[in-house]
């Protein structure tokens, strides 16, 4: 009897340890366009930055992207994103709301937004996310890579300023995506930064076979700097989840740079 009695106490002991560690279980969820999202194997190497961002966590961090191609803050809530990540979003969690490539194309009647609706639908995300008891962490857009010149890359995001603009009325978390990835990848220069964005020379990779020169979406090492650089800025606030990061190999702790 004594030792029934044992192992029923230790089983609820395990269930309760077991239900505390499940509801320490913290999400992260990414709202954005594709230069965050997951991308389809027909389309690498194409990158979004949220794919490496992704893997920098411990194991009580879960990063949800629900980023997808084309979207914008309008489409985004129309097709019913917004809704499916407010129907799951935990007090404690985090949304990352990054968007503007895609409103501002005033030429793409599908996904175009007016400033008005824009700075509304953004301000609309921030309070979604604060009533469920959660943080919105909001980013302008990553720049484009457009070279005026040899050292200077060109202003193309026009929604930028407004984004900015939502931040300080909403007093939100927020990272200049925008001016950050501009100041990175203008520094390197033309060819260098082009190293990091979709440029292939025909005949080179499968996907693209006649090559491609997209000066907006990221390969690899592009995304991973890009993530690297998120993680940063994180770093520089203190922000919580910087000190939730994964703990790395020793043998990496003993490699040198």
């Amino acid at each position: 009897m004594r030792k029934l009695k044992h192992l029923i106490v230790t089983g609820a002991a395990l269930l309760a340890s077991q239900a505390a560690m499940a509801t320490d279980k913290t999400t992260i969820y990414m709202a954005g366009d594709s230069t965050m999202a997951i991308k389809e194997i027909k389309d690498y190497p194409e990158t979004g930055w949220g794919v490496p961002f992704a893997v920098f966590f411990d194991e009580g961090i879960t990063v949800d992207n629900r980023a997808m191609n084309g979207r914008s803050t309008r489409t985004f809530i129309e097709e019913g994103r917004w809704a499916n990540i407010m129907e799951t979003l935990q007090a404690d969690d985090y949304v990352v709301i990054q968007f503007g490539h895609n409103d501002e194309s005033e030429h793409k009647k599908d996904r175009y937004t007016t400033p008005q609706q824009y700075k509304e639908n953004l301000s609309q995300f921030i309070n979604d996310v604060r009533k469920a008891g959660a943080e919105p962490i909001l980013m302008s857009p990553i720049t484009r890579r457009y070279f005026d010149g040899e050292n200077t890359i060109k202003h193309t995001h026009p929604y930028a300023p407004l984004v900015r603009e939502v931040a300080q009325r909403e007093k939100v978390e927020f990272i200049d995506m925008e001016v950050v990835t501009r100041e990175y990848f203008q520094a390197m220069g033309d060819r260098d930064s082009a190293l990091r964005f979709m440029h292939i020379a025909p005949g080179l990779h499968p996907n693209y076979p006649v090559g491609v020169r997209d000066d907006t979406h990221l390969n690899q090492l592009g995304a991973r700097e890009v993530a690297q650089l998120v993680l940063a800025e994180l770093r520089k606030r203190e922000h919580p989840l910087s000190k939730r990061l994964r703990k790395p190999d020793p043998k990496h702790l003993a490699l040198k740079y």
